[in-house]
Order: structure tokens, then C-alpha cells, then sequence
């Protein structure tokens, strides 16, 4: 069965049925890097090392993985498809006029701009920094999806979102300050709901009152309401 999320973008009323809103791409990003069971889109952004990848190298990386793993009948096809599909998904291919229309489609995640391809062959750069498409909403939604996940406590830790697997700062490819500006506006974002501390020295957000499912995903509406709005005007 479709979940909220997806019945909220794509159901019969659903608020961006051809995915043409920035919040829709960023949050299909969230759901394939910020969960552990994708793991070649997890293990790249939460836990590669580099800044830089080659794609043979990435490949050796994650055959290491599964070997270290013990995961079976991990095969090197497999691999080198997996990391194709990845590397697809966010970079789009140099522009020729020999491919056919079909083979000219890219990802729409692309636009996020989250990978670049550099200079030598076949090598890529993760895009670190602020991102102006990411909406507070759907931050607000990945801070709460991973909290969920994380931990049960009624705080988490600024270290945690910032830098723990499948964390927003990670997923995000945020730098710290990034993730303090965002931090800074929760208040406002959840309408009191979590709380942003530096109390005695301990950065962390408060969760003062639960959200409900339905809630969490009135959060997303902020983002698609204020491009309606904008479009409008």
C-alpha cells in the first residue's frame, strides 16, 4: 500500500503528481540516502570518506563493504550496476546528439545538484554547502523521520543531526552551519513543537509535544503552499 507521503505527492488529489516541485525531489532523496536498507545511496552519504570518488574505486569500496559484511552472493555485476544507477540518479550524462530521445531522459535529481562530475574520468564531487531549494518543511520532516529512528529520547544531540548516518546534515550534504541555521528557525517551522537549546553548553533540539503523523506531513504542505503563493503573486 502507498504510505501518507506518497498518497500527499502523487495520490488522486496529490500536490505534485509530475514531480515538477523542488520539495518532491528532495524528499525522494531523503527516502533512497537517509535509510539504511539503499544501501549504496546510504553508505555514499553517510559514510564515504571523501569529498571525491572515482567510479572504480567506489566500486572496490563497496565490494569491501559486503566482504567486511559477510553479506553473500555479492556480485561484481551487481555492484558496477548498483554504482551506474547511483551516479545516474544525480549527475546527468555529457549531452550528444547520437542518443535516442529515451536514452537523452535523465533523473529529475539531478537538479539538486548534489554530485558533480570533475575533471579526471569518471570522477564525481559530492556538493557540500547550503542548499536554497531545500525547503524548511521537508527538513523538518528528515530532522523527524531520522529522530524516529535514532532515538526515542525527548532531545538529540546537534552532533547527531549533523553528522551521524542518515542524519539530515549528511543526507543533506550539509556543513555544520548549515544545520545550526536550520536548527535555529525549529521553533517557528513546528509551531512550538521542537525547540532549538544551547543550554549549559549542550546544543541539542527539545521535542516539547509529540507529532503525529498527520502533522509531520502538514509540516511538507509549508513548502508546496508557499510556491503556490509565490506563483500567485
Amino acid at each position: 500500500r502507498t504510505t501518507g507521503l506518497g498518497r500527499l505527492l502523487f495520490g488522486a488529489r496529490g500536490v505534485d503528481p509530475y514531480m515538477e516541485h523542488p520539495a518532491t525531489l528532495w524528499l525522494i532523496h531523503w527516502q533512497l540516502a537517509g535509510h539504511a536498507e539503499k544501501t549504496t545511496w546510504f553508505w555514499a552519504f553517510s559514510h564515504y570518506p571523501a569529498l571525491t570518488f572515482e567510479r572504480e574505486n567506489f566500486i572496490k569500496k563497496l565490494d569491501r563493504l559486503a566482504k567486511d559484511r559477510s553479506w553473500s552472493r555479492v556480485a561484481q555485476a551487481t555492484l558496477k550496476n548498483d554504482v551506474a544507477c547511483f551516479i545516474r540518479t544525480y549527475v546527468a550524462r555529457p549531452s550528444s546528439g547520437k542518443v535516442g530521445h529515451d536514452d537523452a531522459l535523465e533523473s529529475q535529481l539531478t537538479e539538486l545538484g548534489l554530485i558533480k562530475a570533475i575533471g579526471k574520468k569518471d570522477g564525481f564531487r559530492f556538493v557540500r554547502g547550503s542548499k536554497s531549494t531545500l525547503g524548511d518543511g521537508v527538513f523538518a520532516y528528515a530532522l523527524l523521520d531520522f529522530w524516529a529512528r535514532y532515538s526515542g529520547a525527548a532531545t538529540l544531540s546537534f552532533e547527531a543531526i549533523a553528522h551521524a548516518p542518515g542524519s539530515p546534515g549528511r543526507t543533506f550534504l550539509f556543513d555544520e552551519n548549515d544545520v545550526a541555521d536550520r536548527l535555529a528557525g525549529i521553533d517557528e517551522i513546528t509551531n512550538g513543537a521542537l525547540r532549538w537549546s544551547e543550554a549549559a553548553g549542550l546544543k541539542q533540539v527539545v521535542r516539547n509535544s509529540e507529532i503525529g503523523d498527520d502533522a509531520v506531513l502538514a509540516l511538507l504542505m509549508k513548502d508546496f503552499d508557499e510556491r503556490a503563493e509565490r506563483e500567485a503573486a
